[in-house]
């Protein structure tokens, strides 16, 4: 006679543990990846990239960003996640195209990638860029982003059925759904690209990394790698350790920025722009989302790493989409995916009463998209804010 023994209920919990964690995992890869990759597409393209380019590096950040993700979460058991720099890509997008072209992008992408590993090994190198004050960090965020957040609306007279459907979409889903806004409005944007006929049956599908050799300029380093490093700190890196210290997890910081710096140089030679650590992923593979064991929510970036790779692997056919959708739709899409990043750098920025003013003129800089001595809006948004602030600190100081 056979008899059966039914599991402990440790057993099942352990079992209920780790389905949340894969399940959360899931959902950050998905969420992570659909509400973003077309800044990082619009980013590429703006400072250069041709199509097979800005393939190459989305394939190059998805690769390094879950791998990243799969090496951290089995040598630490934490959830900790790495992510592409969607506000680096959104200055990349609001930017134009060095002269010299895409290579001299990529060369201000290793520099960057150098500054990042730097930072982790030179405590200084951090404590300088904790002390620009937040308010003029997240101004220059906004300025930036502003740009392209009224793309969606400002280019609905060109395809105003898809583009006002998109943005239908995408609003009833940020009341509803808002962690599935943008995942939603995606969808109708796949759709309407198919229905529209411009994607060609031979679209190539097989990723493929393109080498880029780089070149390296000053204007470059002051106008795309300095402010890429910046946001990328200021935006990423910085809140990314908050966000894991206020789940009770400590980062490894210095690995952490030894691995994406690294990472970053590494990619850039195949078109990727940077990677660091999650800020907003963090949250749903750290959370109770994700399991109530604390000690078993390390799967949830696991299974997020082992996403993003997957999703980079579909590069190319994103980047023919992109292509082939009706004119405006990814911009757009690209837009209300940063609307939630856009209202919360204003907010931060203008939080202090008595710094809105240097903060706005900030924001008024890096919206501009002035260009002085060959050098863009971001860099002279952070010189001029960060005078003016110091100025009417020491105003304060002496009435």
């Amino acid at each position: 006679m056979t008899t059966t023994t039914d599991p402990t209920p440790g057993t099942d919990t352990a079992r209920a543990d780790t389905f949340h964690a894969v399940l959360a995992g899931v959902v950050t890869a998905v969420v992570g990846f659909s509400s973003s990759f077309a800044v990082v597409i619009a980013g590429l393209r703006a400072v250069g990239a041709d199509a097979s380019q800005a393939a190459s590096g989305l394939l190059a950040v998805s690769v390094t960003m879950g791998l990243g993700c799969i090496i951290f979460a089995l040598a630490y058991k934490r959830p900790i996640t790495i992510a592409w720099s969607t506000p680096g890509a959104a200055l990349l997008a609001s930017s134009v195209a060095p002269q010299g072209g895409f290579a001299v992008a990529v060369g201000a992408f290793i520099v960057t990638g150098a500054l990042l590993a730097i930072t982790g090994f030179v405590p200084a190198l951090a404590a300088a860029v904790r002390r620009i004050p937040n308010s003029v960090a997240n101004a220059m965020l906004a300025g930036v982003l502003l740009t392209l957040c009224v793309a969606p609306f400002r280019d609905l007279q060109k395809s105003p059925i898809p583009i006002g459907a998109m943005i239908g979409v995408w609003a009833i889903a940020a009341i509803l759904i808002p962690r599935w806004a943008v995942p939603a409005a995606l969808v109708v944007v796949i759709i309407e690209t198919i229905a529209s006929g411009g994607l060609a049956s031979g679209a190539p599908i097989l990723p493929a990394l393109v080498w880029v050799s780089p070149a390296f300029t000053p204007q470059a380093i002051l106008a795309l790698a300095l402010p890429l490093y910046l946001v990328t700190m200021t935006s990423q890196n910085i809140p990314g350790v908050t966000v894991m210290k206020s789940f009770g997890y400590e980062v490894p910081l210095r690995p952490a920025l030894a691995y994406t710096g690294a990472a970053t140089s590494l990619g850039a030679f195949f078109g990727g722009h940077a990677i660091n650590l999650s800020a907003i992923a963090a949250a749903l593979a750290a959370g109770e989302e994700a399991g109530k064991d604390r000690n078993r929510r390390w799967i949830a970036a696991l299974t997020c790493g082992i996403g993003y790779v997957l999703f980079g692997l579909t590069s190319q056919l994103v980047v023919a989409a992109a292509q082939a959708a009706p004119p405006g739709l990814f911009a757009g899409l690209a837009g209300v995916a940063l609307l939630g990043s856009l209202a919360g750098a204003a907010s931060q920025a203008l939080e202090n009463q008595a710094e809105r003013l240097p903060a706005i003129t900030t924001l008024a800089v890096a919206a501009s998209g002035v260009q002085v001595f060959g050098i863009g809006s971001a860099f002279w948004a952070l010189v001029i804010g960060g005078l003016l602030t110091a100025l009417s600190r020491r105003v304060r100081k002496t009435l």
